[in-house]
């Protein structure tokens, strides 16, 4: 057994900040009556998630020089996670996001940006040093908004490649971010077929093609040459798959929700953490659909905790609650009433 210094390198490139949770679900923000400090960010989350099942992870991003830009990177360090290519800003703040939860355990966003560190790393900035050593280099669309990050991005995304990284893309739409629907779609695709590896929600999914079918024929039409895996998750309706020989779906787990925040993020860190040291996943069908009910049981253990990053299981805990739901399908006499767990949009 290969130990965890031996694994390859997922790299992870975006935004970290602090999200504010609802103690109480269903209410206004407005109306809570307080709230949960939760670090998270996507791609900090998926650098995280690896960390947590035994893998490798390194983040490349910039924080406020303030005292949650710190905390922050002692959460990355903490966690495993390599932050040689965490930068500070002294002058400008940690992103902020208040995140309501509805009684559904689903989510929405106010966030604090004005600007925001992460905004602001430069390409000079960049560890390219680490981004080269990446195996795969996983990255959002959030860093695509404003300059200086989006030529940073870029940058990093060209280096990774020139390098033999396998690229990983989740678009992770927040649309109040963004000056306009149009120009998110716009710059969402303008690195579209530069991904090996994109992972969809089905709200992305209409988003992007402005289809409300979620099917399989919507789906292909986000098809490029160069890609070797869609995912697309689906809600309670798990995911679907789709590569250049085959395509299927996969079904999910049920839970009780607590918050959807970060599952997401715990399924696709689940499914590169599994995929980065043997990428013949992506071309034999069988082990493709262990691996993604794999990264379903993560998503869907995250869901019942608040907040991403505290929520995202280890590898025994991940393989102990598929144990279990095995353990309960087999069993007539039981049948859970349990709610359907992660957020098709996470």
């Amino acid at each position: 057994m290969s130990s965890t210094r031996e694994k390859g390198l997922i790299v992870s490139f975006g935004e970290m900040l602090i999200d504010f949770v609802p103690t109480e679900s269903g209410v206004s923000l407005a109306e809570s009556p307080g709230f949960l400090k939760a670090p998270g960010g996507a791609p900090a989350n998926v650098a995280i998630a690896v960390t947590r099942l035994g893998g490798r992870s390194a983040f490349v991003g910039k924080l406020g020089g303030d005292e949650f830009g710190h905390m922050l990177a002692g959460i990355l360090r903490e966690n495993g996670v390599d932050d040689k290519g965490v930068t500070f800003d002294e002058g400008a703040r940690t992103a902020l996001a208040f995140v309501t939860l509805r009684s559904d355990g689903d989510r929405e966003f106010m966030f604090y940006r004005n600007p925001s560190a992460d905004m602001l790393l430069r390409p000079d900035e960049l560890n390219l040093e680490l981004i080269r050593s990446a195996k795969v280099f996983h990255y959002g669309s959030i860093s695509l908004i404003t300059e200086p990050c989006r030529s940073a991005h870029l940058k990093a995304m060209e280096v990774a490649k020139e390098a033999g990284a396998l690229l990983s893309y989740d678009p992770n739409l927040r649309e109040p971010l963004w000056p306009s629907p149009e120009e998110a779609r716009k710059q969402i695709m303008s690195i579209w077929d530069k991904a090996e590896i994109i992972k969809v929600s089905d709200v992305e999914l209409e988003f992007l093609t402005e289809n409300k079918k979620i099917d399989d024929e919507s789906a292909m039409s986000l098809w490029h040459p160069n890609l070797k895996l869609l995912l697309v998750t689906l809600g309670e309706d798990g995911c679907r798959y789709y590569t250049k020989k085959f395509h299927g779906a996969v079904q999910t787990f049920n839970v009780n929700a607590v918050d959807t925040t970060g599952a997401g993020d715990s399924f696709i860190g689940a499914f590169l953490s599994k995929i980065v040291d043997d990428q013949s996943v992506l071309e034999e069908e069988k082990k493709l659909r262990k691996v993604l009910r794999f990264a379903n049981a993560c998503g869907a253990i995250t869901t019942t905790k608040k907040g991403a990053i505290p929520a995202l299981p280890s590898d025994s805990e991940a393989l102990s609650f598929i144990k279990d739901n095995v353990k309960r399908s087999n069993n007539p006499f039981k049948s859970p009433k349990l709610r359907f767990l992660y957020c098709s949009s996470c």
